[in-house]
C-alpha cells in the first residue's frame, strides 16, 4: 500500500493547483467581502472537507468493487485526461482570471437580487446572532449559504473526480489529509485576500501547471506496477 506521506503530497499539490482560480475560490472571495468572514470561512471550509472526504472514500472503496488492477488503469487515465484537458484550457486562456471572478459575481449577484426582499430581516437576524454563542453562529443562512455554493460547486469538478483517482490508487488518509490542507489554504487566501487577489490570479498558469502535475502523475502511475 503506498505512503500516508506518498498520497498527502500529491493530494495536496493536485488540489492546490485544481482550486486555485477555480469557481469555489472566487465565490469564497466575493462571499467574504460581503458577509462576515468567519462564517464565509467556515462555510466553504466544511463544504470542502465533507466533498474530500466522500471522493475520497468512494475512491477508496472502488478497488472492492473492481479489481486494483483496472481501477489503476482508469486512474491513469483520468490524470492524463484531466492534463491534456487543462492544457488545452490554459492555452486558450486569457492572462487574468477576471472573466471568470466576473461571471462568478453575476450569479451571486443575481441570486441576491432573488432574495432581496428578505435581506433587511437577514440582516437583523445576524446583528442579533453576533451577541449568541459562538457555535450557534455556524447555523446561520451565512453559513449555510457558504457551504452550499462550495458543495454543489465541487459535484462534477475536475477536482473531485481526480480525488476519487488519487483515493482509488494511493493511501486514502493521506489524500484526504492532503487535500484537507490544500483547500483550507486556498479557501482562506481566497477568504482574507478576497476580490483583489483574485482577480490577479492568471488562470492560464494555474492550468498549464496544473495540467503538467496531471500528466507527472499519470507517467508515474503508468511507470508503475500493480498487482490486480
Amino acid at each position: 500500500m503506498s505512503s500516508v506521506l506518498q498520497g498527502f503530497t500529491k493530494s495536496l499539490a493536485m488540489t492546490f493547483v485544481s482550486e486555485i482560480g477555480d469557481k469555489t475560490f472566487f465565490a469564497a472571495a466575493i462571499l467574504a467581502m460581503r458577509y462576515p468572514r468567519r462564517l464565509v470561512l467556515a462555510g466553504c471550509v466544511s463544504a470542502l472537507i465533507v466533498m474530500t472526504i466522500l471522493s475520497a472514500t468512494v475512491g477508496w472503496a472502488a478497488p472492492n468493487l473492481i479489481s486494483r488492477k483496472w481501477t489503476h488503469h482508469i486512474t491513469t487515465l483520468l490524470f492524463f485526461g484531466f492534463g491534456l484537458w487543462s492544457l488545452w484550457d490554459g492555452f486558450k486562456e486569457g492572462g487574468g482570471g477576471s472573466e471568470e471572478l466576473a461571471e462568478v459575481e453575476a450569479e451571486l449577484d443575481s441570486d441576491m437580487k432573488a432574495n432581496s426582499k428578505s435581506t433587511k430581516d437577514k440582516t437583523e437576524d445576524e446583528n442579533k446572532k453576533q451577541k449568541r454563542p459562538f457555535l450557534t453562529q455556524f447555523f446561520s443562512p451565512i453559513f449555510l449559504k457558504a457551504f452550499s455554493i462550495n458543495f454543489f460547486g465541487e459535484f462534477g469538478d475536475k477536482s473531485q473526480l481526480a480525488t476519487i483517482g488519487l483515493a482509488a490508487d494511493e493511501n486514502p488518509f493521506g489524500v484526504v489529509l492532503g487535500g484537507v490542507v490544500a483547500q483550507l489554504v486556498c479557501t482562506t487566501a481566497a477568504v482574507i485576500g478576497g476580490k483583489s487577489l483574485a482577480s490577479q490570479i492568471s488562470e492560464r498558469i494555474v492550468a498549464l501547471s496544473g495540467g503538467m502535475l496531471f500528466i507527472i502523475f499519470g507517467i508515474q502511475s503508468f511507470l508503475t506496477s500493480v498487482d490486480a
